[in-house]
């Protein structure tokens, strides 16, 4: 069986730095807001481009903490709407209807599955206060319409950088475009930590210093307690395993667009539909994706993975449920999305990692071709 991803072998390929990164920590009777944080928060700031970088417990804790500080600084009050993808992982959405705010959801581009970047001006309201947009699958989502209206009408841009650490946009890295970024290093991730972990990056003192104490139950000294906050904290071990992990990530993110490189040469079933790069060298010469995830589309999918199962090669889907659909938003169920509705419907992703062999991508690529639907 080819896995999907393999996270005991991304980690082996680490030893022994890994092991060693987590004795010292062991050996040092520090475990929490200790040095191995301090030190990860300089290094992935310095990684992103950021002055900031507060490590947290998790990527949706990284988006909730930014716009919880906003509203602490008075940026945003309840009812305020913030307009987000409609084709997302639900965190990007539960992160701002948690504050009290207005999800505004927004069709995807067919092409690229991020934010359709020409429908965002028709949502925004006089009760707009900021633009989530969210790096789908690795691939930048940033775009000069999207700057244009942040500047226009003088919104926050957050991004949910959960699935695209060490993408670019032009000379600047995701992470680094907007206000503030969430970040996640959740053990699939193409930095992952060996548990749940995440980080706010920004440049902007004030929310860096209010996110750092809202973090730490609003307090920014022991037992004095400025805000109502959470207990949102990166520990001492995933920040040493993250920090010995984090040098290599350009070349990890490489490896994996020379496996998408070969996929999208080589896939030639005309029932599935391959990534579309918005240029050539979007994917190969510059860095505007790193292939968190490689995913198809076929409008036989359920079809094609159990015969891929078959065929001893492992996928997921990567959603199958819209976030207007789940339970969980019940008052929109009965909205309709159709673009984001068709992707979650058509979407399979393929194996793509730092560990997968030619051998394996020579495999999978041959057992698509001979699918006969």
């Amino acid at each position: 069986m080819i896995k999907f991803l393999d996270i005991k072998a991304i980690n082996d390929s680490f030893e022994p730095d890994l092991s060693s990164s987590i004795r010292r920590v062991l050996g040092s009777g520090w475990y929490l807001l200790g040095n191995e944080v301090n030190t990860f928060e300089q290094e992935y700031a310095g990684f992103i481009g950021t002055k900031h970088c507060i490590g947290v417990a998790n990527g949706l804790d990284a988006l909730r903490l930014i716009f919880k500080a906003y509203i602490e600084m008075g940026e945003m009050h309840e009812g305020d709407e913030i307009i987000v993808p409609a084709n997302t992982y639900i965190a990007s959405i539960l992160a701002i209807s948690d504050n009290r705010l207005q999800p505004v959801l927004v069709e995807p581009d067919i092409t690229t599955y991020n934010i359709d970047p020409f429908q965002i001006e028709e949502k925004i309201t006089e009760r707009t206060r900021g633009i989530m947009i969210v790096h789908l699958y690795g691939q930048n989502a940033m775009h000069p319409e999207i700057q244009r209206l942040i500047s226009k009408y003088n919104l926050k841009l957050i991004e949910d950088n959960a699935q695209a650490s060490g993408a670019s946009f032009g000379d600047k890295r995701t992470g680094a475009l907007g206000h503030a970024s969430g970040n996640s290093f959740y053990p699939s991730k193409n930095l992952g930590a060996l548990g749940d972990a995440g980080a706010v990056t920004t440049d902007d003192d004030e929310l860096a210093a209010v996110i750092r104490a809202m973090a730490n139950y609003g307090s920014s000294k022991k037992y004095i307690n400025d805000y109502k906050g959470l207990n949102s904290r990166l520990d001492e071990i995933q920040a040493a395993v993250l920090s010995s992990k984090l040098p290599r990530l350009d070349k990890d993110n490489q490896g994996r667009r020379e496996i998408a490189k070969y996929y999208i040469d080589n896939i030639t079933h005309p029932g599935i539909i391959l990534p579309s790069l918005k240029t050539d060298s979007l994917a190969f010469k510059t860095k505007e994706h790193v292939w968190h995830l490689f995913v198809i589309r076929h409008a036989n999918r359920n079809e094609l993975q159990k015969y891929l199962s078959e065929n001893g090669i492992q996928t997921m889907i990567h959603y199958p449920i819209p976030p207007h659909k789940q339970k969980a938003y019940k008052e929109w169920n009965n909205h309709h999305y159709p673009v984001c509705e068709q992707i979650h419907n058509e979407v399979l992703s393929l194996p793509i990692s730092p560990v997968l062999g030619d051998e394996e991508v020579m495999s999978i690529t041959r057992t698509l071709n001979n699918f006969e639907h």
